[in-house]
């Protein structure tokens, strides 16, 4: 996968990649909206569509400055579904991403995968290797089930699964939505699992300027992270069905990414709609904000966000200090039936099984909680009831 990478980037450059992406979801969107809208059967789930876009242009397709390319979209119906469920407009999807050149995001996790963000921060797509994509084409009716019985989640919301063909490389794409907005600055960022067994971020990560710190590096920095009561158990309740959900798939080893807006400090720092130096235009958070996953309906998330909050959720130190929390589960294609029966078998040898970060899904999922629950996020106490106790 790595290899594929690197030699498509010496073929083609970045900005050729980033152009095929947006060329390809053009075309692709642009030919549904031709299509009736009728519900999704099981067949869906299976149809994959091509198309070969030639650099000379064809009478289907526009001509272009990148090498011919062929560009495939999976289960396109049912993916359309999930936009709509999620109240993504074709035409916002295309205007999100074709509109304006992708930014590249140079903080690539271990995965080595590539991610680009929209330039109006609402979408990630994210590169994923052959394995990952097929096991997202096999989660697709049980993912479509959950979504219906259940839009508020954390799970990761995917928007489409694309594959770009060239000079014999694959380049599977999926798109996602984007947890942590650009346009607030995030004063700590974590990845965390429920796991201690060598959950320190390294000292490279730590030189970083915006650091993704982990499980032990929370615990020596946050006294947790406080929520009113209603808040906490609307937070948990959400993270229990997704983990649920994530064990029934006999998924494992994801994490939830956390970032923490620290509000005085972010009024300190002056404007807080700043990004490199230019100021974003009135930033809509169209979807899936932090706020409206735990308590929405799924849909467009308008009544719940104001500009100021970007509809992350307000939270509080132990010495008060007012916060606002974004999050979301990661991570959830690198299946444990596929990756992790090696890793298990000789790790269970070496370490005490608890400790490790790769187990058993139920046990993954309980631990998760529990970790979620009891040392990140935590209940306020009123005053007058820890004194009538």
């Amino acid at each position: 996968h790595l290899f594929n990478q690197r030699r498509f980037r010496k073929r083609t450059t970045s900005s050729a990649l980033k152009g095929a992406i947006q060329l390809g979801i053009g075309y692709t969107v642009g030919n549904l909206t031709s299509k009736p809208d009728r519900d999704v059967l099981m067949q869906d789930f299976y149809v994959v569509e091509s198309v070969f876009l030639p650099s000379e242009g064809s009478n289907l397709t526009p001509a272009h400055h990148y090498p011919d390319f062929r560009f495939k979209t999976y289960a396109p119906l049912a993916f359309r579904y999930f936009r709509e469920l999620f109240g993504i407009k074709p035409d916002d999807y295309l205007y999100s991403i074709c509109k304006e050149p992708l930014i590249e995001l140079s903080n690539p996790g271990a995965s080595g995968s590539l991610f680009y963000l929209t330039s109006d921060d609402e979408f990630i797509i994210k590169t994923v290797q052959h394995k990952e994509a097929e096991f997202l084409q096999k989660l697709l009716p049980g993912y479509y089930m959950n979504l219906n019985q259940n839009p508020r989640t954390l799970l990761p919301k995917f928007y489409g699964l694309y594959c770009i063909q060239s000079g014999g490389i694959n380049i599977r794409l999926v798109v996602m939505n984007n947890v942590l907005p650009r346009s607030l600055k995030m004063h700590y960022k974590y990845d965390l699992k429920g796991s201690t067994y060598k959950r320190r971020a390294s000292r490279k990560e730590r030189e970083k300027a915006c650091p993704t710190y982990k499980d032990l590096d929370f615990v020596d920095m946050h006294d947790g992270l406080y929520f009113d009561t209603e808040t906490y158990n609307a937070l948990m309740k959400t993270l229990q069905r997704d983990c649920r959900v994530l064990e029934s798939f006999k998924i494992m080893d994801y994490s939830l990414l956390l970032g923490v807006h620290v509000l005085d400090q972010g009024h300190r720092e002056g404007d807080v709609n700043i990004v490199d130096g230019k100021r974003t235009v009135g930033q809509k958070v169209l979807y899936s904000t932090a706020m409206e996953s735990i308590q929405g309906d799924g849909k467009a998330a308008e009544a719940l966000t104001t500009d100021d909050t970007m509809g992350g959720i307000p939270a509080k130190t132990h010495r008060d200090e007012k916060l606002l929390i974004f999050l979301g589960i990661i991570d959830i294609l690198q299946s444990y039936r596929f990756m992790k029966k090696l890793e298990h078998s000789w790790k269970a040898l070496v370490y005490d099984g608890d400790t490790v970060s790769v187990h058993r899904p139920s046990f993954y999922a309980n631990r998760f909680l529990k970790f979620m629950g009891s040392r990140v996020f935590r209940k306020i106490q009123r005053k007058s009831t820890t004194q009538a106790n």
